[in-house]
């Protein structure tokens, strides 16, 4: 007779009492994803996008940009992505406090492909938001996800992501963020 395997569940508050180690450790559902530290051209990467989307964006001053950000919906979820863009709280300074996000990026590695595709990717659609990008260092493209929209576009040249509400379309060039990486 087979045992079911018990996996133990944890929530956002379990989570605030993990100590440091250098992993970053985020809930989905409850159930704990754990990744290591990224590495050079992931850090390199993300960082090049963010200063992108932070020159962009720099005409609406109640939209920012963190690196990492935080999704949170209590009490068992709790997502990092690599990059949060979203519309600066009326009040208050925490992560829960934020209502609009406006796009999530998760830049891909080896470690943690699969979470970011086939779990993280739904998750923050189905938590409200707008937009999900998944930047390939390996392939030098990044996918594109919106709700209702299937299968994610692949974008290698030029990104135009036309934010809901913003009445205007910023444009990205892909190639200059993996530029050193070949």
């Amino acid at each position: 007779m087979a045992m079911p395997i018990s996996v133990p569940t944890y929530t956002v508050d379990d989570l605030d009492r993990f100590p440091p180690d250098g992993n970053r450790y985020e809930l989905l559902e409850g159930m704990l994803l754990v990744t290591p530290a990224p590495g050079l051209p992931h850090q390199v990467v993300t960082m090049r996008l963010s200063v992108v989307l932070s020159d962009l964006l720099r005409p609406w001053p109640d939209v920012w940009v963190a690196s990492p950000g935080s999704v949170v919906s209590r009490p068992r979820t709790r997502l990092e992505p690599d990059i949060l863009v979203f519309q600066a709280p009326a009040a208050g300074t925490r992560w829960e406090a934020v209502r609009r996000r406006l796009l999530a990026v998760e830049t891909a590695s080896r470690s943690t492909e699969v979470y970011d595709r086939d779990f993280k990717r739904p998750a923050y659609l189905d938590l409200g938001v707008d937009e999900v990008w998944r930047v390939d260092v390996d392939e030098k493209v990044i996918h594109v996800a919106a709700p209702g929209v299937a299968p994610d576009r692949r974008v290698a040249d030029r990104l135009v992501w036309s934010p809901k509400d913003f009445g205007a379309n910023l444009t990205i060039d892909v190639a200059p963020l993996f530029r050193g990486f070949d």
